[in-house]
């Protein structure tokens, strides 16, 4: 595994939950250059705040994570909290409070045991490993079931970097953004700079792009971290870089949802607008009844047209609908074809789905998972 030049982190279990790790620290020797994009949820979490703050002037050093705990609705001592934690790691590493992300994830409404992170963020430094995060994208977990990574080697002008990506996410997930968090980090720089710009474009194209079961968290944040220790590249080739990272990451957690069995990646094409494909994208993918059928293997084409057509604001006609699952179409699917699609459902855990609207010429991915007896296991009883 190949980690970007420069940063160093770890993750360790401090107790706040059970024996899993469970804090995690992202340091770079140099200051980066960095943007951030946040949930859009009205009662975002603590960290939240303080991370808005801390990115203003587009530039981070560290990132201290907590999982098992949100910090969320927990009021100003919350937020004070997440101060105290950048205050307590800036002296540990000999960095501005300022140029520190937190980040917590977890149970809701449950104040921090500020104590046992504040222990953990003053002995950080003597912690910290080269490169390492995989570490890190254990230590974010919460009912994740595996480690999400994915990286990619940079080849320019005879040097040769690493962008590197970490996140987790499996269940309250519908970004704008999603209970996900990611964090990216590369030794290369675009040659703009613009790396508010190009982070968003990627998120509205990738994370944007999951539901699990369409709730919106508190706390989700996409951090991007770049030192330039290599010097910059074209933004074609860092935003493209980015994409696959940003992609591959997205499909691990929507692969992950809570109880999942199957990932499903839709495609929306000829439609006439971003706006439109994603409405009806996203109604398709976050009806339980599409989602439960796809788990059962029921060939049940009807709820497709239920969840295109329930968008009331996009009427499409029918007659332009074309959907098929696994290249098969579905109108009107006489018995010997569901036959068919039965059997494709059944027999794969990667679902493919294109929904042609023939309103224009736009086109988007987005991916699901199905609905299973496990999501409802897990968060039936997810604090007790």
């Amino acid at each position: 595994m190949k980690y970007p030049l420069g940063f160093y982190s770890f993750g360790k279990n401090i107790g706040i939950k059970d024996a899993s790790l469970d804090f995690a620290v992202i340091y770079s020797d140099v200051r980066c250059q960095a943007a951030a994009v946040f949930t859009r949820n009205n009662f975002p979490g603590a960290p939240i705040y303080v991370g808005r703050d801390h990115i203003k002037d587009g530039y981070l050093q560290a990132i201290v994570i907590n999982s098992k705990n949100s910090n969320v609705a927990t009021g100003e001592k919350g937020i004070q909290d997440s101060y105290q934690i950048c205050e307590t790691l800036a002296n540990s590493l000999g960095i501005k409070k300022e140029d520190i992300l937190p980040s917590s994830t977890g149970v809701i409404g449950v104040p921090l045991p500020i104590e046992k992170i504040l222990t953990a963020c003053s002995n950080a430094k003597e912690n910290l490993k080269p490169g390492n995060l995989d570490e890190v994208a254990e230590a974010i977990m919460t009912t994740d079931t595996k480690k999400k990574i994915s990286y990619r080697t940079i080849s320019h002008e005879g040097k040769e970097g690493v962008m590197f990506g970490i996140a987790k996410g499996a269940g309250m997930i519908e970004p704008n953004m999603a209970t996900m968090l990611s964090y990216i980090l590369c030794d290369y720089l675009p040659e703009s700079n613009n790396l508010n710009g190009i982070l968003k474009h990627v998120v509205d194209q990738t994370y944007n792009c999951i539901t699990i079961d369409s709730d919106t968290s508190t706390s989700d944040t996409v951090v991007l971290m770049c030192s330039g220790k290599l010097g910059s590249i074209p933004d074609d080739q860092f935003e493209s870089t980015l994409n696959e990272i940003a992609t591959e990451l997205s499909k691990k957690i929507a692969r992950d949802g809570e109880g999942a069995s199957k990932l499903i990646e839709l495609t929306v094409t000829k439609g006439r607008d971003e706006n439109q494909v994603t409405k009806i994208g996203k109604s398709i993918l976050n009806s339980p009844l599409v989602k439960t059928a796809i788990y059962g293997g029921d060939p049940n084409w009807g709820r497709f047209i239920m969840a295109i057509g329930k968008v009331f604001d996009e009427p499409i006609p029918y007659d332009h609908l074309e959907i098929q699952l696994g290249g098969i179409s579905v109108k009107g699917a006489n018995n010997e074809t569901k036959s068919k699609l039965a059997e494709y459902l059944k027999s794969n855990e990667e679902i493919f789905i294109t929904v042609e609207l023939n309103t224009g010429n736009i086109q988007k991915t987005f991916w699901s998972c199905d609905f299973t007896e496990g999501y409802i296991q897990e968060n039936a009883y997810y604090t007790t």
